[in-house]
């Protein structure tokens, strides 16, 4: 018996031994292998990682051809993500817009440079006065109720949709800045 005891201690000891040394082998491996998972997650679509509370269009006819979609752009990712373009089957153009002060002191929408950028967990917010998305050529009324889909592609190609109210307000009446190359018919009045 002591010598299929031994024998049983000498079989484990070997088997054990061959695991340290396949598992040394593997061990260099181990920093590259969490470096991966960091290039994993460098690699995740910017679209993986967007969500939007709170988000709602501002209600208009078609003859008024344009309105404003807002609410709270998030991301819940590592890394800063940015929405570069955005597309409606509402409207025959989108544009990503803000609002700054004109030479004469009013307020004017243009079109953003760059986007939105999204920080790493944070929010970027859509308001009315704004940083807004714009849709332009409405093809049909926009009324309180209704429902429109917005899709999103940001600077990484990846895209993603969401779908938002149609609300009443009065306010956001913006207009144009007449440099940023807007042709006048979508209009002097904002959205």
């Amino acid at each position: 018996m002591a010598d299929l005891k031994h024998t049983s201690t000498a079989a484990v000891s070997l088997a054990f031994a061959a695991c340290l040394a396949v598992t040394g082998c593997a061990g260099p491996e181990a920093p590259e292998q969490d470096g991966g998972a960091e290039a994993a997650a460098a690699d995740a679509a910017q679209a993986d990682s967007f969500t939007i509370e709170d988000a709602w269009i501002k209600a208009v006819t078609e003859d008024e051809g344009m309105t404003g979609v807002f609410g709270a752009l998030g991301n819940d990712g590592d890394q800063d993500v940015t929405v570069v373009a955005a597309t409606s089957s509402v409207a025959g153009m989108v544009e990503l817009h803000e609002v700054v002060t004109g030479d004469d002191g009013n307020s004017v929408m243009r079109e953003k440079d760059g986007g939105f950028t999204i920080p790493a967990q944070g929010t970027h917010a859509l308001e009315p006065g704004a940083d807004h998305i714009m849709l332009m050529d409405l093809g049909q009324d926009l009324e309180p109720g209704a429902e429109a889909t917005v899709e999103l592609e940001f600077a990484d190609g990846s895209t993603t949709e969401f779908t938002a109210p149609v609300k009443d307000f009065e306010g956001a009446n913006e207009n144009y800045d007449e440099g940023a190359g807007h042709s006048a018919d979508h209009g002097e009045e904002g959205h």
